[in-house]
């Protein structure tokens, strides 16, 4: 009795390597995962040079790990083993902590933020030191600034990371946004801060810069229809709910240009067709851009504003406008910093340096 049990075990357990096996033949190749945002490996060409080289073997072992039917289910198992079964902390690097994911950002890369120093430093001894321009700095602290040491997991120093950059950067006043944030300021299961949550960060960089900060009445907070899934959902591979996006909207917002440098077309502060995409973090000044300014009909001012910024800038930036004639952003992940002298005039502005300690601590995409 206990043998034919036995064998009936391992006949459904072929049955089902089997059916795995020709629905990962039959089925159509997926071209990205959502959970994950990247593109998947595709079926190698299959010819005399990829099979004598043995390219073919190692892309067809990624291209079947990535088409297996039942991916993310299979690694959604694989990770609540790991956290229920296993005991291990983390799964890929990320952990979740009061329901917020998070990443293991350790330990602190002191090259990298060596590195950025001297991008920076550049930046101000060409363009910024002879023409007049006030110059502020201000960190962004990822999420694991409030939770990953108060939780036990292994955080890097961050205030070695803070000191450096302000003892590197003599020339900049240095605005602390950590006492004005918290870790529900942030998204569950991304990277970025959440815009209806930066009246405070907004309101202490105005007042640092001397310009009026925002006030809350001003804004209405517009939800959008669709769930965000941000990038932590997909690297954890564990059932969280979604977050929500919200947009500050405003008229004085709704009357700003924004001008897209790489197109050489005009686009709306916040792009909703970026908002069905497969990142609706993008929505915010259409994501990821070189250089984008933004004109404001109704500025209190003629002041001008130059930011140098990488994501999180995006939905702060919009926050920062309303006592300036123009803003512009400039993402030097995109664009060398050589070229700026070509677009933008340097004369008495102020300027922001604003960038999160997870672009500091891995700076080599600074150019």
């Amino acid at each position: 009795m206990k043998k034919t049990v036995r064998n009936m075990g391992l006949y459904l357990l072929l049955l089902v390597w089997l059916g795995l096996a020709v629905l990962a033949w039959v089925k159509p190749a997926g071209e990205i995962s959502v959970a994950e945002r990247r593109k998947l490996h595709q079926m190698p060409p299959v010819n005399s040079t990829t099979l004598l080289s043995g390219s073919f073997a190692t892309d067809f072992e990624n291209y079947a790990t990535d088409q297996f039917p039942g991916r993310d289910l299979f690694r959604q198992f694989k990770a609540l083993f790991h956290y229920n079964v296993a005991g291990r902390l983390d799964n890929n690097g990320i952990y979740v902590e009061d329901g917020y994911a998070a990443k293991l950002e350790y330990p602190l890369n002191t090259e990298s933020v060596d590195h950025a120093i001297s991008r920076f430093q550049w930046i101000y001894q060409k363009f910024l030191s002879e023409n007049g321009c006030k110059v502020y700095c201000a960190v962004v602290p990822d999420k694991g600034y409030y939770l990953a040491e108060a939780n036990g997991y292994p955080a890097m120093d961050y205030t070695a990371l803070f000191t450096k950059i302000k003892a590197g950067l003599p020339f900049a006043t240095y605005v602390d946004l950590t006492n004005c944030l918290a870790a529900d300021d942030y998204y569950h299961t991304d990277t970025h801060w959440r815009q209806e949550k930066l009246i405070p960060a907004a309101t202490q960089l105005c007042q640092a810069m001397g310009v009026t900060p925002p006030k809350a009445e001003n804004y209405t907070p517009t939800p959008l229809d669709r769930p965000f899934y941000g990038v932590y959902y997909g690297q954890a591979a564990l059932p969280m709910a979604p977050d929500t996006l919200y947009l500050m909207q405003s008229d004085l917002l709704k009357s700003c240009i924004v001008k897209d440098y790489e197109t050489g077309k005009n686009i709306p502060v916040y792009n909703l067709e970026k908002a069905a995409g497969e990142d609706p973090y993008e929505v915010y000044l259409s994501g990821p851009k070189s250089l984008l300014q933004i004109s404001n009909p109704s500025a209190a001012t003629d002041k001008e504003l130059i930011v140098f910024r990488d994501s999180f800038g995006s939905s702060m930036v919009p926050l920062l406008v309303q006592d300036y004639k123009t803003v512009t952003l400039v993402d030097i992940r995109y664009m060398d910093s050589w070229l700026l002298e070509r677009y933008v005039e340097f004369d008495n502005q102020d300027v922001l340096f604003l960038y999160s300690t997870l672009v500091l601590n891995n700076s080599t995409q600074l150019k």
